[in-house]
């Protein structure tokens, strides 16, 4: 269990209600030691509160945990919505090129985790946890995302007619995969390039993520097609030698 000191609390973080505090404590220590690895009373040491504060706000900490991911969720999915409603209606009577429907998914979240101060920074770091985890992923990233991702595929369906759901659902797979590996920041890729590349350059990742992705996009729907349109093989005649041996 990890021990949190107590912190003095100066006027500017005393004006926070109790509720926020305890919050921001938990966002921040749930991102970086998990959800087993902190216990309430961290979390209220951290945030400078009475540990009975959790259970009156809150219930638990599975309740608590739960709070801090729905806090910012609710302020990202509106914004990700309008982004993709934006991406829509610009391209009327037509259709949004696939870039733009990655963009308006992936750049909000990019743009918050980049510039958007430390406390998004731990968001999306738990994010990358919760997303690879088969306890919480079901339900947590159900609950508060899933209504935006069935969004997001309608758009992608419309931009590629005659694409099975199937490759859509596979290639939704490889870029949430992609955005949780960007989210964690593990340093991996400054290491395996020589400091080419930076696990913390976001500007670069929003260069590159659409286009890396829509080509995916592209490639799976056409390989299907392609593969679909060949047919099936012919069967053998029953009871033909499968080989003539040369004489």
């Amino acid at each position: 269990m990890v021990v949190v000191r107590r912190k003095k609390l100066d006027k500017k973080t005393g004006a926070k209600p109790g509720k926020e505090r305890i919050l921001d404590a938990a966002e921040r220590l749930f991102a970086r030691h998990g959800f087993y690895g902190i216990s309430v009373r961290d979390i209220t040491e951290e945030a400078g509160v009475d540990v009975a504060l959790v259970s009156y706000h809150f219930g638990g900490k599975r309740e608590l945990f739960a709070a801090v991911f729905q806090r910012r969720a609710e302020q990202l999915n509106p914004e990700r919505l309008a982004m993709l409603d934006e991406v829509r209606r610009a391209a009327l009577p037509g259709v949004p090129i696939l870039e733009d429907i990655v963009n308006a998914f992936t750049h909000p979240l990019l743009e918050r985790s980049a510039r958007g101060g430390p406390g998004w920074k731990s968001y999306f770091a738990l994010v990358a946890q919760v997303n690879n985890s088969p306890e919480w992923a079901p339900v947590l990233m159900t609950q508060h995302f899933d209504p935006l991702v069935d969004k997001f595929i309608a758009v992608l369906r419309e931009a590629l007619p005659g694409c099975s759901a199937r490759e859509i659902y596979w290639g939704y797979q490889f870029l949430t995969g992609a955005l949780t590996l960007t989210f964690a920041e593990t340093g991996r890729i400054d290491t395996l390039s020589g400091g080419l590349c930076k696990s913390s350059d976001l500007d670069s990742v929003h260069e590159r993520l659409a286009p890396y992705v829509a080509a995916g996009f592209r490639a799976l729907c056409g390989r299907a097609n392609a593969a679909g349109a060949a047919g099936p093989k012919p069967a053998q005649t029953a009871g033909a030698p499968k080989s003539v041996r040369r004489r």
